[in-house]
């Protein structure tokens, strides 16, 4: 019995998961700076505050949205677990989401245009892009 690897999802939906992935990214990496600054703020400087009450679980729902992003994304585009989860444990470093976003943009796009180079000039945007 052999197992053939999922066919990526038309360039379309691809475009559309990758527009929201890149978005949370951004959105991720900044709020993981201000988890940082709020738990500085909450157990160094010992200070009470709104952003030291409320902020934790505004990060976690963010973080839920980018984790969904990636997943979204990397079935649409076919990754591997591996690169599935290795994006996933990105947003837990400050900076690594943007360094991510920008390689996985760059390997998404390149993605794209094979597919549109192999189904040929005429090819619609919603060919199959194949894996690569």
């Amino acid at each position: 019995m052999s197992t053939t690897p999922p066919r990526p999802a038309g360039a379309t939906q691809i475009r559309s998961a990758l527009k929201i992935y890149r978005v949370l990214a951004v959105v991720a990496g900044i709020a993981l700076f201000v988890l940082l600054l709020e738990m500085l703020m909450k157990y160094v400087l010992e200070q009470t505050n709104v952003l030291t009450e409320y902020w934790s679980p505004i990060h976690g729902l963010i973080y839920m949205g980018y984790a969904a992003s990636v997943a979204n994304l990397g079935i649409k585009a076919s990754w591997g677990m591996g690169r599935i989860v290795r994006n996933l444990l990105a947003g837990f470093v400050p900076v690594v989401p943007w360094v991510a976003e920008r390689r996985n943009t760059a390997d998404t796009e390149a993605l794209l245009q094979r597919a549109q180079f192999a189904s040929g000039p005429d090819a619609t945007h919603d060919a199959a892009p194949t894996a690569g």
